[in-house]
């Protein structure tokens, strides 16, 4: 089989290494992919040229194409290959609406009583901002539209979230994706990821994962779009994770069906268990990272095999490894603002796995090219076992000071493992 996948960062080359390990595949294709995926055939297409994807799709003669980032399923990707019938794992623009507009999302929650936070909904910054005044802080502010993971602010106190209003209606940091912006009840509680394949009405969860958006120890410091992730979650029990396969994922594929916005893909849960039961803080419409690269390496299945059987209506019947997988994100300085290019990539031992992101060819020698530059990642027993083997393996590299990581990830989970089958 060509298979095609679409996007070119630590996601992606996730979902190439797995696919990769497919004896069905005769080539592999990634657009445009990055110089460290030496598993797939890169191809020089924008993951936005949805006409080149689709012609190149057609030339080759693709028996399926999967799509790793959110902007091309906004630009209608899914809805152009159905139309020239071109197999795609991938939900259509409308669909895909659930992560392309927050406000749509949380429309749809509370239409179909998906529990997530209070909301209000803005385009006035002086209204927003009388609107937090009321409610107090700590409190959160999202931008409406695609913001690359960075659209958020958890405001701790009025002045904060007051700062995040102007900065995305007056200033318009955000473009037209701030155009509008969602003012959110802040939830305590434990946060987890959970994905899952979806093709209408039917939902397949995979394991539960844990990533970390603050970009530096102890959860300090900006929101990013991740910088490392662990899974499965240890304290989340699987009854919990039963639930919230039943009365969110379920509920929410349920609800796109009966809005005629039927949703085939990955849709992604990301979650908070606070004392009244788990909420939905937010949802994509194709895999996390860096959630995906820790959650990939622990299935048992053929991931081609998967989609395929997901797309067919079957049930694919999940495994997954009794293993832990800790994952670190190494960023170049400055992330996730202005950020330092062409910093030399080390070579990293054959203990851990690497994803690589941002990254490019200098002169025959890789080196940084994105925010966020590759991720070292290790399947061990227990997730502190395999933070500590992904630890010990960047200390033991040349590795150049203009690269940072957080060195807690992984560092405070007590590991159980879920059922095979959740």
């Amino acid at each position: 089989m060509n298979v095609l996948v679409v996007g070119h960062g630590g996601r992606e080359h996730s979902l190439v290494q797995k696919l990769a390990g497919s004896n069905r595949i005769d080539n592999l294709y990634a657009a445009p992919g990055n110089t460290g995926m030496h598993e797939a055939i890169c191809v020089a297409i924008q993951e936005t040229d949805v006409d080149g994807l689709a012609a190149f799709a057609k030339q080759k003669e693709m028996d399926l194409t999967i799509v790793g980032p959110e902007n091309p399923l906004m630009a209608g990707i899914a809805n152009r290959f159905q139309t020239e019938g071109l197999p795609i794992f991938a939900p259509t623009k409308e669909a895909a609406l659930l992560e392309g507009s927050k406000q749509f999302a949380k429309d749809v929650m509370i239409k179909y009583g998906v529990p997530t936070a209070a909301y209000a909904v803005f385009t006035d910054a002086e209204a927003a901002k009388s609107y937090i005044h009321e409610q107090g802080a700590p409190i959160v502010i999202k931008a409406d539209g695609l913001a690359a993971g960075k659209g958020v602010v958890v405001a701790q106190t009025v002045e904060e979230a007051c700062r995040a209003v102007d900065s995305m209606l007056v200033d318009k940091v955000f473009a037209q994706a701030g155009a509008t912006i969602i003012v959110e009840e802040y939830l305590q509680g434990r946060e987890f990821s959970l994905m899952a394949f979806v093709h209408h009405n039917q939902v397949f969860s995979m394991i539960a994962a844990q990533d970390h958006k603050r970009a530096f120890d102890n959860d300090e410091g900006p929101n990013t779009g991740g910088m490392g992730a662990f899974a499965p979650v240890a304290d989340i029990p699987k009854e919990t994770l039963t639930t919230t396969q039943e009365e969110i994922l379920q509920k929410t594929a349920d609800a796109m069906v009966t809005e005629g916005r039927p949703f085939t893909g990955i849709l992604y849960a990301g979650l908070i268990l606070t004392e009244n039961g788990v909420k939905v803080i937010e949802f994509n419409a194709r895999f996390g990272d860096p959630e995906t690269q820790v959650v990939l390496p622990l299935m048992e299945n053929d991931l081609l095999q998967v989609f395929l059987d997901v797309l067919a209506g079957k049930d694919p019947e999940l495994r997954w490894k009794n293993k832990a997988c800790t994952g670190v994100v190494l960023a170049a300085a400055g992330y996730p603002e202005k950020y330092v290019k062409n910093i030399p990539i080390p070579n990293f031992g054959r203990d851990c796995f690497v994803n690589y992101a941002g990254v490019s060819l200098t002169e025959g020698e890789l080196v940084s090219s994105g925010g966020r530059v590759l991720l070292v990642g290790n399947i061990a027993d227990t997730t502190e076992e395999a933070a500590d083997n992904v630890y010990e393996n960047i200390r033991q590299v040349d590795m150049d000071e203009r690269l940072f990581y957080r060195k807690d990830i992984g560092r405070q989970a007590k590991m159980q493992f879920p059922s095979k089958k959740l």
